[in-house]
């Protein structure tokens, strides 16, 4: 048989471009980790994969500090595997693109949230649910990336993050840049429940917790036009509840603030992260109701509800839900920009010290309301 020439040349190019592509160095970069359960954060030098053909290579400006993270640091939820560099919400400009991207641009603002991949072929992705993946989302940090030879994925509290653009979020460039790391977890984690319950003007909607995922709530309801109540355990947020749009403020620890609750609300939005009394709210649900629940505390402080409660409070629903896919953070974003809404946010440097305080303030309730790290201080 005989063989073209041209085959052949075709054929040695093409082994040249897979040789390449095999050859392409890994990405070295540095951040702040933790190499222990309940650590102190440490400078720490990793590598991320190579910029392949439809990813995009970001320089991290700002990465917020979630609740969530503290909770892997303390291996709250499990097992965890150190050294770890948390961070979920990022935003940062577009350094570099491979051949096939078509999204974004260099210089543009792109944003990563709590997951970086998926099979992008099960019906939860076919569906834009890509954080319900039957074959399991790919996380941000904390994760295996079974498409980039099982990385161990490292978090936002870095320099850098190489990502597929399918999975990165565009950022208007009138957007306020130091503000919006918080919406790729606090604010999509949020948003999507209020709009699965159908939220609209007029609604009776309470938000429980105020801290870094209630106030998001707190805001997104009241621009849909609903009577917001918040509920929580201090009186250090009555004001600032208020004035975010809240028309009433209960305290929990006081009883005077619990009466003539019961059957008030269309809609219940619990964002605890501790341990609580999940059928007090479950009560104050009117006929119909829906409590939404995307608070996680620690395995060893869950609570629970006794089956018998849904039988005497009939007729109401409960659901939790997990961020939200691709799609609808897309959405959540363009919305939030649009109309202004943004996380009230404590901007704070890469230093490993000042982390280790902002984790301490969170686990104390006393920040109002996101930590987030001004990444282009990294030394």
């Amino acid at each position: 048989m005989k063989i073209s020439k041209n085959l052949i040349i075709m054929g040695l190019f093409g082994l040249a471009t897979l040789a390449t592509a095999q050859n392409k160095e890994p990405n070295q970069t540095k951040g702040l980790a933790v190499f222990e359960k309940k650590g102190k954060f440490q400078p720490y030098e990793f590598a991320r994969h190579a910029v392949g053909d439809n990813d995009i290579h970001i320089e991290i400006l700002y990465a917020g500090i979630c609740h969530s993270d503290l909770h892997h640091v303390h291996a709250d939820w499990g097992k965890e595997e150190f050294p770890m560099v948390p961070g979920h919400e990022i935003v940062g400009r577009v350094v570099k693109t491979g051949k096939g991207v078509t999204k974004f641009k260099i210089g543009d603002y792109a944003g990563i949230g709590c997951m970086i991949g998926s099979c992008r072929t099960c019906e939860a992705c076919k569906h834009d649910h890509e954080q319900y993946c039957e074959k399991g989302a790919i996380m941000t940090y904390h994760g295996i990336d079974r498409y980039n030879n099982n990385e161990h994925t490292q978090g936002g509290y870095s320099k850098d993050y190489v990502v597929a653009e399918d999975f990165a979020i565009k950022i208007p460039a009138d957007a306020q840049i130091e503000k919006v790391a918080p919406l790729l977890c606090a604010g999509i984690t949020t948003y999507s429940p209020i709009m699965f319950a159908g939220v609209t003007k007029g609604d009776n909607v309470g938000i429980a917790g105020f801290g870094g995922l209630g106030h998001m709530g707190v805001k997104y309801a009241v621009a849909l036009g609903a009577d917001v109540t918040v509920f929580d355990i201090t009186e250090d947020k009555r004001q600032d509840a208020m004035r975010m749009g809240a028309k009433r403020y209960v305290n929990v620890n006081n009883p005077e603030d619990l009466k003539d609750l019961s059957n008030s609300f269309s809609f219940i939005l619990n964002t605890i992260p501790a341990n609580y009394d999940i059928n007090m709210y479950l009560k104050m649900l009117k006929y119909d109701g829906q409590l939404g629940i995307v608070g996680l505390p620690a395995f060893a402080n869950m609570p629970s509800i006794s089956l018998d409660k849904f039988i005497w409070q009939g007729n109401r629903k409960i659901f939790g839900s997990q961020i939200g896919g691709i799609r609808e953070t897309q959405e959540m974003l363009n919305y939030s920009v649009k109309n202004n809404i943004y996380p009230e946010v404590k901007i704070i440097n890469a230093d490993g010290s000042l982390v280790d305080e902002a984790y301490q303030n969170v686990l104390d309730g006393k920040v109002k309301f996101r930590y987030v790290i001004d990444m282009k201080t990294l030394k």
